[in-house]
């Protein structure tokens, strides 16, 4: 039954049933008071001027007109105070309904009223949320399958023509066997890198990073990190510098595999924006108070003052043309930021253009106070925190 029907019956069960009790009620008590003031007193009531009998008509009358009045005025006061807020809640409904988010909700009507239209405003805004954070979702997987598409398909072709080059007797002399090979091998190499970079931004995504936190030594984790860097910027013509001014018992509580692709997912970015003719990439690890700072700077060409908050975003290339020759899925860096901030740590980059770009990230160092245990206790805190933050 809709509340337009609710409320006339209601008027009529206001009006009808008090007037009906109120004229029996006074039929009955006319006809006694005849009765007893006819046998009592010897008074015929009949004889008395039809004026009085008018006047008992008059009030009769008046009752009833001032009940329905007041019901009438009553039963329209409450149907506007219900029907108003009521009718925008269903016009909010269809709006969701038809796919239409954008537009407020302003709450009114009885405090009940008002606390369901706050409520539904608020759904309103977390649906909104939600659909943009899906739509933002979907572009990004669009872009990170575009962007891994083209940077698979890059070596994969110049796999193809060096092995079609070998297949064909180019590759005529040891020389240019060894050439082909190792260029094919390099190839392979880049996309291995590519398909373990996909395979971590899914881990991301759901929050499943396998971390094994423990005590590692700065000076041993850092100088056999350069080590292995140094043979492979120098085989590709960098130049590499590697300093460490930390003392020797300074120790982090890290996970030196997921520490070891930071290092490599910053150096290979920048490899991909060094351009200069003699290309030089250092590394400088140092002692920050209670903390340990590690600096990887190169000489590239450096980003501009405006995209240095964007760098460490999913999917961000200060290049964005596809057509360059550097590539990258464009989340290198924010697996970089991912990782260090699970390690309690933070990053940040400063740059210049045309001079180069320094990547600056910070590890706690290990104190009796601070052990294994805290670390993964703050790592289950931000995990969970993250994952109350998407519940709607």
């Amino acid at each position: 039954m809709k509340l337009r029907t609710r409320i006339n019956l209601s008027f009529f069960i206001l009006v009808l049933m008090p007037s009906a009790l109120m004229l029996l009620f006074l039929s009955c008590g006319l006809t006694l008071q005849k009765e007893k003031l006819k046998n009592t007193y010897g008074i015929d009531v009949g004889n008395l001027p039809p004026t009085f009998n008018w006047l008992i008509a008059f009030v009769a009358v008046a009752f009833i007109a001032a009940m329905i009045i007041t019901a009438a005025l009553l039963s329209l006061w409450l149907y506007n105070e219900l029907s108003r807020p009521l009718r925008k809640l269903t016009n909010a409904t269809r709006s969701i309904r038809d796919g239409n988010l954008d537009f407020q909700l302003q709450p009114e009507g009885m405090p009940e009223l008002r606390e369901l239209g706050e409520d539904f405003e608020e759904m309103r805004i977390q649906l909104k949320r939600a659909n943009e954070e899906k739509v933002e979702f979907d572009r990004q997987n669009r872009e990170l399958i575009s962007n891994i598409s083209h940077d698979l398909r890059t070596p994969i072709t110049a796999v193809k023509g060096y092995v079609e080059g070998i297949m064909d007797g180019v590759a005529d002399t040891p020389e240019k066997m060894d050439r082909y090979m190792q260029t094919i091998y390099n190839k392979t190499i880049e996309m291995d890198r590519l398909i373990n970079e996909l395979s971590f931004y899914s881990k991301i995504s759901t929050n499943r990073i396998p971390y094994a936190f423990d005590r590692i030594s700065v000076r041993e984790f850092f100088g056999d990190a350069a080590e292995d860097l140094r043979t492979e910027l120098e085989f590709r013509d960098f130049t590499f510098s590697y300093e460490n001014t930390v003392a020797e018992d300074v120790e982090v509580i890290a996970d030196a595999e997921q520490i070891s692709r930071v290092m490599n997912n910053i150096i290979s970015n920048a490899e991909k924006y060094t351009d200069k003719p003699e290309k030089k990439i250092s590394i400088r690890v140092s002692e920050e108070g209670n903390e340990v700072q590690v600096a990887v700077s190169d000489n590239g060409k450096g980003i501009e003052a405006k995209n240095i908050a964007n760098v460490f975003e999913r999917f961000y290339r200060t290049d964005s043309s596809r057509n360059s020759a550097q590539g990258g899925s464009g989340i290198g860096l924010s697996i970089v930021k991912k990782i260090i901030e699970d390690h309690g740590g933070r990053v940040w980059a400063s740059s210049h253009e045309g001079e180069g770009t320094t990547i600056y990230f910070i590890l706690r160092k290990y104190t009796d106070s601070f052990s294994t245990q805290t670390v993964n206790s703050e790592e289950k805190k931000s995990r969970d925190g993250r994952r109350k933050r998407r519940k709607p």
